[in-house]
């Protein structure tokens, strides 16, 4: 069964968006928690443009599953990290002008930087590290060399894609990815854009995916049914 951890990164989005100190993401954690989510995803970044580290500290504190700190390989949100202890961490790629993120990081590229970060992350008793890819095998061969545990998948491809043809053929990229992964013996996530809608081909379609991360879908269904509501629907399509 896949594990069903849900951002809260826009519910900051929108109380940033007045300055004001509601709705509290800390708050919807704990809701998303009493639907029965398994965990809590958070992204740092580090123009603070959501979450903040009040935010963060408080989470630790009070989120009872799974708690995944989404950061960049900047040096202090790695410091912040290593700090806070959370039970995953996340190394995404990040840019200042993007709205989201918008693909994986190259590992290839990064291989020295994250060969610094990632053994950090491991010392300060961080049990899992990830690295948020792109479904190509040569970068799942990547995150092992640099020494990862996990990899979670880019799913944004596949939930732009336009058709039932380009739909199958991202899954495919996908499937072929998690075997790989599976085989060098990485834990396998998955997450960005999906929703109530796409997530059932994917289960279908792409094996050994242990938990996934939605969070837009989540917080947008919330503001017409209410949080705990939109989170036990998504837990039914997830969990079965």
């Amino acid at each position: 069964m896949t594990d069903l951890l849900i951002n809260i990164d826009h519910v900051a989005t929108l109380r940033n968006a007045r300055r004001e100190t509601f709705p509290d993401p800390v708050h919807a954690a704990a809701l998303c928690e009493m639907a029965g989510a398994d965990g809590i995803v958070f992204h740092l970044r580090e123009d603070r443009r959501h979450i903040t580290e009040r935010d963060v500290r408080l989470l630790k504190q009070t989120v009872k599953g799974k708690l995944d700190f989404e950061l960049s390989t900047a040096e202090e949100v790695v410091g912040i990290c290593c700090d806070v202890q959370p039970d995953l961490a996340t190394l995404v790629p990040e840019r200042r002008e993007e709205v989201t993120t918008e693909g994986g990081l190259d590992v290839r590229s990064a291989r020295d930087r994250l060969r610094e970060v990632i053994p950090r992350l491991y010392d300060a008793e961080i049990e899992e590290v990830a690295l948020f890819i792109d479904a190509d095998v040569a970068q799942v061969e990547a995150a092992a060399e640099v020494g990862a545990n996990a990899i979670e998948l880019h799913t944004g491809d596949y939930a732009n894609a336009a058709t039932r043809e380009e739909r199958q053929r991202v899954a495919d990229q996908l499937a072929a990815a998690t075997e790989r992964a599976h085989a060098l013996g990485l834990r396998i996530h998955a997450g960005h854009g999906l929703d109530y809608n796409n997530f059932p081909f994917l289960a279908r379609h792409v094996p050994h995916v242990e938990e996934v991360s939605i969070g837009f879908a989540i917080v947008a269904r919330a503001v017409l049914v209410g949080m705990e509501q939109a989170v036990r629907e998504m837990c039914r399509i997830v969990k079965g």
